[in-house]
C-alpha cells in the first residue's frame, strides 16, 4: 500500500500539472485563432508541430532509459548513476544541436527548441528516476506552458505580426533547462564513472530511441500532413478541434511518470502481483480522470468549438472521433509503459511502427477528400493499433489485464486521501 500511495501522490501531482499545462495550451490556441487569420494560425501550429516532432526524435528516448537504470540502482545506493546521466546527456545534446543547426533554414528561430527540449527531458527524467516528480510538474507542467501562453498573448495584444509568435513560444525553454539542471544537481550523488555504463545504457535504450522517434512522429505528423495535403486552413481547424487530446495525453503522461520507476523495480524483483496491482489501479485512475472530460467534450463540442472563432464550427465530427478514440485508449491503461518497463523495447518499437504505418495509410487515403476529418480518422486508427498490440502482448506474456480485482482499490476514499 505504501508504494501505491507514493504512486498516487506522484500521479496526482502529475495530473494536476497536466491539467494546468493543458489549460494553458488550450488558451494559447484560443489566443492565436482569435488574434490572427486562420492561415497565419495554421502556419504557426504547423511549424510548432514540426519543431516538437524533431525534438522528440532528438531525445533518443534517453530519459526513459535513465529512469530504468536509476530506479534499479536504488538498491545499491545509486552507485554509478552520475555516469549514466552523463552517458545519456552528451549524445542527446550533440544530436539535438546538430539537428537544430541543420533545420535552421526551415524552422528559423524554432531550431533552438530541439536542443533545449531534449536536454531538459533528460534532466527531468533523471529526477523522476530518483523518485521526485516535483521538477517535472513545476517546470514542464506549469512554468513552461504558462510562460508560453503569457508571451504569445503579449505578442497578440501588442499587435505584433505572426512572425513574432515562434520566438514568443520558444523562449521559455531556456529557463526550464537551467532550472532542471539545478534540480538534478541536488539529487544525483557524484560517483565514479563505471566502465561499460554507456554501453549498458544504450544497449537497453537503442530500440526505445527508434521507438521514441516514431512516437514523436506519430504525435505530430497528422498536423504536418494536413497542412501539406489540405493547406494551413485545414491544419488550423484540425489543431483547434484536437487541442483537447492533450488533456488525456498529459494526464496519462503525468501518471505514467510517477508509476514507471515502481513498475521497473517490481519487474526487476519479479513481483508480478505488484505489477498487476499498479497496472489495474492506474488504469482505473486514468478512466476516472479523463472519461468525464471526453464525454463532456463530445456533448458540448458544437458550442466549445465556437471559442476558436466562426471558422472552426465545422470541426464537430473531428471532436467526436477524438473523444471516442481517447476513451478507448485510456481504457487500455499504460500498456506501452508496462511493456517497456518489462524490458520489451523491441516489441514496443514494432508496435509503434505498425501504428504509424496505419496512420500514414489512412491519412494519405482520406485527407485529400475529407480534410481534417480524414486526419482524425487516420490518427484514431493509429492510436487503436498502438494500444491494442501491447494490450494483447501483456496478456499473452504475463496474464495482465487493465481491469480486475485491483481496480476496486482505485475507488477507495483512503487511496485518494493518501494522495
Amino acid at each position: 500500500m505504501a508504494v501505491l500511495r507514493r504512486v498516487a501522490r506522484g500521479g496526482l501531482a502529475g495530473v494536476t500539472g497536466a491539467a494546468v499545462g493543458a489549460l494553458a495550451q488550450f488558451l494559447l490556441v484560443v489566443v492565436v485563432t482569435r488574434a490572427y487569420p486562420v492561415e497565419v494560425a495554421g502556419a504557426f501550429f504547423t511549424s510548432i508541430a514540426l519543431a516538437l516532432m524533431v525534438a522528440g526524435v532528438a531525445k533518443l528516448d534517453a530519459g526513459n532509459g535513465l529512469v530504468f537504470f536509476i530506479a534499479r540502482a536504488e538498491t545499491y545506493g545509486y552507485h554509478g548513476v552520475s555516469g549514466y546521466v552523463r552517458a545519456a546527456l552528451v549524445p542527446v545534446a550533440v544530436v539535438a544541436t546538430a539537428t537544430g543547426l541543420l533545420l535552421w533554414p526551415v524552422l528559423g528561430v524554432l531550431a533552438l527548441v530541439p536542443p533545449a527540449i531534449a536536454v531538459a527531458d533528460v534532466l527531468l527524467a533523471a529526477c523522476r528516476g530518483f523518485g521526485s516528480m516535483r521538477p517535472t510538474v513545476l517546470l514542464d507542467g506549469v512554468l513552461l506552458p504558462l510562460s508560453q501562453l503569457a508571451l504569445v498573448a503579449a505578442a497578440a495584444l501588442a499587435g505584433l505580426s505572426g512572425a513574432s509568435l515562434p520566438l514568443a513560444w520558444a523562449l521559455p525553454y531556456l529557463p526550464v533547462v537551467a532550472l532542471a539542471a539545478l534540480a538534478l544537481r541536488g539529487r544525483a550523488p557524484r560517483t565514479p564513472y563505471l566502465p561499460g555504463t554507456a554501453r549498458d545504457l544504450w544497449r537497453h535504450t537503442a530500440p526505445r530511441s527508434a521507438a521514441g522517434a516514431i512516437q514523436a512522429v506519430f504525435q505530430r505528423l497528422d498536423i504536418v500532413i494536413v497542412a501539406a495535403l489540405g493547406g494551413p486552413v485545414q491544419a488550423a481547424v484540425y489543431t483547434a478541434a484536437t487541442r483537447f487530446k492533450v488533456v488525456g495525453q498529459l494526464a496519462g503522461q503525468g501518471l505514467a511518470q510517477a508509476a514507471q520507476p515502481r513498475l521497473v523495480k517490481a519487474l526487476a524483483d519479479g513481483d508480478l502481483s505488484r505489477v498487476r496491482e499498479l497496472y489495474q489501479v492506474t488504469t482505473m485512475w486514468l478512466v476516472l480522470a479523463t472519461w468525464p472530460i471526453w464525454l463532456g467534450y463530445a456533448v458540448l463540442a458544437p458550442w466549445l468549438l465556437r471559442v476558436f472563432g466562426p471558422g472552426y464550427a465545422s470541426a464537430v465530427p473531428v471532436a467526436l472521433v477524438l473523444a471516442a478514440t481517447m476513451m478507448a485508449a485510456t481504457g487500455c491503461g499504460m500498456v506501452d509503459v508496462v511493456l517497456t518497463a518489462a524490458g520489451h523495447t523491441t516489441a514496443s518499437l514494432l508496435n509503434l511502427t505498425a501504428a504509424v504505418t496505419c496512420t500514414l495509410a489512412l491519412d494519405l487515403a482520406l485527407i485529400p477528400s475529407h480534410g481534417a476529418l480524414g486526419a482524425a480518422i487516420g490518427w484514431a486508427g493509429g492510436v487503436l493499433v498502438k494500444n491494442a498490440l501491447p494490450l494483447w502482448q501483456l496478456h499473452h506474456r504475463y496474464g495482465l489485464r487493465p481491469f480486475g480485482r485491483h481496480s476496486l482499490a482505485a475507488l477507495r476514499p483512503r487511496t485518494w486521501a493518501a494522495a
